[in-house]
């Protein structure tokens, strides 16, 4: 199989970048059981703030302060270890995912920062310079200025974004807001974690990384579009914990049940191939740990099948929960934007807070 062209000019002098950490992108996250009993463990005080609109409370994806009734700032952070070789490539997607939870809470960005920490002594400065110029990219992109940032001298490759946005605080998205009868839409295709597995055990060919760069470099515009739709609910974007997991937190917060389809699932190009022959993160399992108890699975589900929903996302899509009036116009909306893989995937019933799939 030909290997994916994730590899600098100088690959023969340089270390390739994900050989320098333990883990890559979204899937380097700290496995969300370990999280919340370490938030849980917190000795910080439970302070009121009435401007506060989200805060820690329902793991949702950015915090949100009110200004006045017609302005909030919405604030983000967000930065991984490598998940490609390419440093350019690196810094886009890192830039893109951080970009992301602006989105997802049905904000516009305003500007961003950025967040650095390079083993400066072992790979070249010219390497560096290119992953920051990656994310710069992203930044101008998004028609947002890199505004400064802060860098530090780090064994293991760091970067990603403080991100800084806006939304209309009547039209704030969060992720617990779903209603009973609320159909499911996801933005993007599931298997980045599994692509990124085979990357690193260079089993993945050229149009595979095409794929993932391509999935992963996509800003999530449609959100801030999707915020001014009335029909929808609530907001969040699928990465670290899989589509389980963001499903299950979007579950929770409704106090409902969360049904996902799994014949409907938008699967990149020979993910499932590569699934079923073992390749997968070990954040996969990690997350399986930590909220299996509150999945319920069909009998007949292969390993391969459990390790597609439990994948960690680096960048991933937006996951909608809307009325069922609303789907063709969050479609709408997402085709607009070019995301041509956003489907229906499921619907939110009344019942025990938990994801059934079927």
């Amino acid at each position: 199989m030909t290997q994916a062209p994730n590899s600098t000019p100088a690959a023969n002098l340089t270390p390739r970048l994900t050989s320098l950490s333990h883990g890559g992108g979204c899937g380097c996250k700290i496995a969300p059981g370990v999280l919340a009993k370490l938030i849980g463990q917190s000795t910080l005080p439970k302070q009121f703030f009435a401007d506060l609109l989200v805060g820690t409370e329902t793991a949702d994806d950015a915090a949100v302060y009110r200004i006045n009734d017609e302005q909030a700032i919405v604030a983000t952070t967000d930065f991984f270890m490598p998940i490609v070789d390419n440093p350019r490539d690196f810094g886009r997607i890192a830039a893109t995912n951080a970009l992301s939870d602006i989105y997802a809470m049905g904000g516009t960005p305003l500007m961003a920062l950025a967040i650095v920490g390079m083993p400066i002594n072992v790979l070249p400065h010219e390497t560096i310079a290119e992953i920051l110029d990656g994310g710069a990219s992203i930044c101008q992109e998004a028609g947002i200025p890199l505004a400064g940032g802060h860098s530090i001298d780090s064994v293991e490759p760091i970067y990603g974004l403080v991100g800084i946005g806006i939304v209309n605080p009547k039209q704030l998205k969060r992720n617990a807001d779903a209603k009973a009868g609320d159909v499911l839409v996801l933005g993007k295709p599931l298997g980045v974690g599994i692509y990124s597995a085979a990357l690193k055990k260079n089993l993945l060919d050229e149009a595979g990384y095409a794929a993932m760069v391509g999935a992963t470099t996509k800003l999530n515009r449609p959100g801030a579009d999707l915020s001014k739709l009335d029909g929808v609910h609530a907001l969040t974007d699928v990465t670290g914990f899989g589509l389980l997991g963001h499903s299950l937190e979007l579950a929770r917060g409704a106090k409902l049940t969360a049904h996902i389809d799994l014949n409907a699932l938008p699967i990149l190009p020979g993910v499932m191939e590569l699934a079923e022959q073992g390749i997968f993160t070990g954040a996969s399992g990690r997350n399986w740990t930590s909220y299996g108890e509150a999945i319920r699975l069909p009998e007949n589900i292969t390993d391969a099948q459990r390790a597609l929903l439990t994948d960690p996302q680096t960048s991933g899509g937006l996951l909608v929960s809307c009325t069922p009036d609303t789907v063709d116009e969050v479609l709408r909306t997402f085709q607009q934007h070019g995301f041509a893989d956003a489907c229906v995937i499921g619907h939110m019933e009344a019942g025990e807070p938990e994801v059934r799939v079927a």
